[in-house]
């Protein structure tokens, strides 16, 4: 969960509350997400109460405690409490043990993630005509059926799924940009944004300033790291503790992502996760060599870090699979 998924998760559920008729406000534009401060109580806080409190003609607390309810069980938050005059405070799952997560990464493949969440869910299928609809369409079906939820002809008596982001105004995107980017370009705004980056080729680029590279180039590095590590004679195997705790967290969270974007219809949630494992897995590969260097032996430690650089791959390439871009092993 990132600070814009929290701040997604705190509308979704305003939009509830005024949906149910819980409270009579209007919908905010943005919700604010922070930190939450030293001293504080879990990770990250919100004071939408307090915004809300005075249209609502309640005191925050009572707000807080009607957003707190609608919150309560969403995939990737541990907790939400409520503290001080109207606060949400949350607070995230705390990071498995990382060798026993990159052995479920390794056991559950590109599939990791992947449950029954959504078990029981019947969702129609509505053929889309604008491009945008009929991608993120396509997508939000992806994910629901990876979560477990019976999507297409049969499951006529259930939800007709119908989505509506905010149309492409580029219609000849896909004959300029190809699949994979025009895929990218079109799924990584959250449907109620304008796709940009759709004009110029940037998402054509390959270099840093390009977000599809950073995550398809990430994977790319970790099959190199793999293909590299099998010249020198050894495999990886996670065998001594390895120091991430960034990419572990994002790594453990990935189920939670999975999930959320499939419930909300959201799979910009998706795509901004998946920009985080590849900033997090640079960051990892800079700081610690997962490969012997210069005349070093092959040691537990460079088979326990080729093993978490092989987990965080095969997550970018599910991610991606979900995306329906491809995920080349050399770029």
């Amino acid at each position: 969960m990132t600070p814009a998924d929290l701040s997604t998760t705190v509308l979704h559920a305003v939009r509830r509350a005024v949906d149910e008729d819980a409270l009579r406000v209007a919908m905010p534009a943005r919700v604010r997400v922070e930190r939450t401060r030293p001293g504080g109580r879990g990770d990250y806080a919100c004071a939408v109460a307090l915004q809300l409190a005075g249209p609502a003609a309640l005191p925050a607390r009572d707000v807080a405690e009607i957003l707190r309810r609608r919150m309560a069980r969403t995939p990737g938050i541990a907790a939400v409490e409520v503290t001080g005059p109207g606060f949400l405070n949350f607070t995230l799952p705390a990071a498995r043990d990382l060798g026993a997560l990159v052995h479920t990464v390794r056991e559950h493949g590109t599939a990791y993630g992947h449950g029954d969440a959504l078990a029981g869910t019947a969702v129609s299928f509505v053929p889309a005509e604008e491009p945008r609809a009929r991608v993120v369409t396509d997508t939000v079906e992806r994910l629901l059926r990876a979560q477990g939820a019976e999507v297409g002809d049969r499951a006529a008596d259930g939800e007709a799924l119908h989505v509506h982001p905010v149309p492409a105004a580029d219609r000849d995107l896909f004959a300029r940009l190809g699949e994979d980017a025009a895929r990218w370009a079109l799924l990584r705004p959250a449907p109620h944004d304008r796709p940009r980056h759709t004009g110029n080729g940037e998402l054509l680029v390959q270099r840093e300033g390009n977000p599809l590279f950073r995550v398809r180039y990430a994977h790319a590095r970790t099959r190199a790291l793999s293909r590299n590590a099998g010249q020198l004679g050894f495999r990886a195997a996670y065998e001594c503790a390895v120091d991430a705790p960034t990419l572990g967290a994002l790594l453990a969270d990935h189920p939670a992502v999975l999930t959320a974007a499939a419930r909300y219809r959201e799979p910009d949630r998706l795509a901004r996760h998946l920009e985080a494992v590849a900033a997090a897995f640079s960051d990892f590969h800079d700081g610690a060599a997962p490969l012997p260097v210069g005349d070093e032996k092959p040691s537990a430690a460079h088979r326990s870090r080729l093993a978490l650089a092989e987990a965080a791959g095969t997550v970018l390439a599910g991610g991606l699979s979900l995306l329906g871009i491809s995920a080349p092993e050399v770029l």
